[in-house]
């Protein structure tokens, strides 16, 4: 695990805590035209079937949820990537208490294209992400259902 993962895994426990017992209030915020935001991904896992609540950064394009599964430049997917390729069926939350319900996919190549330089601009960590691994970091549209 390298060390910009270590430090970030005890960050987004404490993220997920609060959003818990804020009622999603707290945690969650829109993006602006020159940063990301933050949603609550709630997913089922691939193995366990129990559903998995994970803050990832977005964009929006229209209504659609754009996200990144970077996990931090590591050579593997991350685990909320692997849960929505075996149950593509999700939610996310911005704001409390809504949530969405949303269908996840692959951008086509056409739509990383477009999107993946506009992820990296809101966000300099995805640029150092991407040189970071040999794997090209898949970008994820959830369509609201």
């Amino acid at each position: 695990m390298n060390l910009e993962r270590a430090v970030q895994r005890p960050f987004w426990s404490i993220h997920r805590a609060l959003f818990r017992i804020s009622g999603g209030r707290i945690g969650t915020q829109e993006p602006s035209d020159k940063r990301v935001g933050t949603l609550v991904l709630t997913t089922t896992g691939h193995k366990t079937g129990q559903e998995r609540s994970t803050p990832v950064f977005f964009i929006r394009d229209g209504d659609r949820f754009v996200i990144a599964a970077s996990n931090s430049g590591d050579e593997r997917d991350p685990a909320w990537y692997l849960n929505l390729s075996a149950h593509p069926e999700a939610s996310v939350s911005v704001g409390a208490p809504r949530q969405v319900p949303v269908r996840a996919r692959d951008a086509s190549e056409e739509e990383r294209s477009r999107l993946w330089p506009e992820l990296a601009r809101r966000f300099s960590g995805y640029a150092r992400y991407e040189r970071r691994t040999q794997r090209q970091i898949p970008v994820v549209i959830l369509e609201p259902r």
